[in-house]
């Protein structure tokens, strides 16, 4: 029998000759290195102050995260950004359903990086699933042309049931993404109604698409959000829509006239635009220039960012406290049986409550 054949029988089999591995070993030995390294706060910060978007992606990752291991690195990670921050324009966008948000902020982007040499990170909520508490409707993949921007950063993040339209650590992913250089914030909420309140406290300017055309204008909003609007942009006003859109302007225009000044001294616009056509898109950006200037110019800028960051304080302890609540072991021992009892229908919502709140604060004393 020849070497290098196996004899089966009848049949002679050539074992032939080993295949090498389909992946090179060093670069998973190298993958497996970097695993294993836990990157600091003082990592975290380099990165992010070089614009390494990737380490701003991952401490992004780290603040929203629930894990109590990650909630004291990704405070230190805040903390030692703050200097870095605040050297940005915050725009917050909102809007019924329908009303072409993604599309507006791809065009809307797009002209701010390209005639404008601005940088650009939009924070896209998505609402959430139920079941899986992640994000529903993936905004980055309907912003084509802003994705492959290399002056753009995208980061979707799913509001997971919070109040405001925003994702629990929207606050303070802008202040990592202006300490990474970006100039322009835009935070694009999932249009939740009244609560949209939360969106407001945390940006420069306030603006709220509508369409036109979609019955009952005037009705179609609460009077809450357009008091918060610092303009108001009936989008999609192209083709056979546009003689609706300036009847829809019209109509808001004098609606806001009911209202009373505003603090900033700045008088609420209403605008038009098309996304799919660029049409008056820089306008809105005028505009939004137009208010910062004014704002800056009376002191109202910088008021309101002395009380966004008070706002912060209290949303700080709140959350600290929260953390340190659900984190006590003795706390944390107690709530499955608790949770068992109400399940099984044995007590009200209210006692095992105050027997967690109790226990936490016996032990805290």
């Amino acid at each position: 029998m020849d070497k290098g054949k196996e004899s089966t029988g009848s049949l002679s089999v050539q074992k032939g000759v080993s295949q090498p591995p389909s992946v090179n070993p060093d670069v998973i030995n190298r993958i497996r290195k970097n695993r294993r390294r836990q990157l600091t706060s003082d990592d975290y910060v380099d990165g992010i102050l070089r614009g390494n978007r990737t380490i701003l992606s991952q401490a992004i990752t780290l603040v929203e995260s629930s894990l109590p291991e990650h909630y004291d690195l990704a405070q230190a990670v805040i903390e030692k950004c703050l200097p870095a921050s605040s050297r940005s324009v915050r725009v917050g966008i909102t809007g019924v359903p329908g009303a072409g948000k993604s599309t507006f902020i791809d065009t809307f982007g797009t002209m701010l990086t390209h005639l404008y040499g601005r940088r650009l990170a939009v924070l896209a909520i998505d609402p959430s699933s139920q079941q899986s508490r992640g994000s529903i409707m993936g905004d980055k993949t309907r912003m084509d042309r802003l994705s492959a921007d290399p002056d753009a950063f995208i980061r979707p993040s799913p509001a997971a049931g919070t109040l405001g339209g925003v994702a629990r650590k929207t606050r303070e992913s802008i202040i990592l993404c202006e300490a990474a250089g970006f100039d322009t914030i835009i935070v694009e909420t999932v249009g939740v109604g009244q609560s949209e309140t939360a969106a407001h406290s945390m940006v420069d300017f306030f603006l709220l698409l509508m369409l036109a055309g979609a019955g009952d204008e005037l009705q179609g909003i609460k009077r809450g959000i357009m008091e918060m609007a610092d303009t108001i942009v009936i989008t999609k006003a192209d083709g056979s829509n546009v003689q609706k859109a300036e009847i829809a302007r019209a109509e808001y225009k004098n609606a806001l006239h009911l209202f009373p000044p505003s603090q900033s001294k700045w008088y609420p616009r209403v605008m038009t635009c098309s996304s799919t056509e660029n049409k008056g898109i820089t306008d809105i950006w005028e505009t939004i220039r137009d208010y910062v200037s004014l704002t800056k110019s009376n002191g109202y800028f910088w008021e309101r960012r002395r009380e966004q960051a008070v706002t912060r304080m209290h949303e700080t302890i709140i959350d600290t406290l929260k953390y340190s609540f659900y984190s006590h072991p003795e706390v944390m021992a107690l709530i499955p049986e608790l949770e068992k009892q109400l399940r099984e229908g044995e007590t009200t919502s209210y006692k095992p409550a105050s027997i967690l709140l109790e226990k936490y604060f016996s032990i805290r004393r």
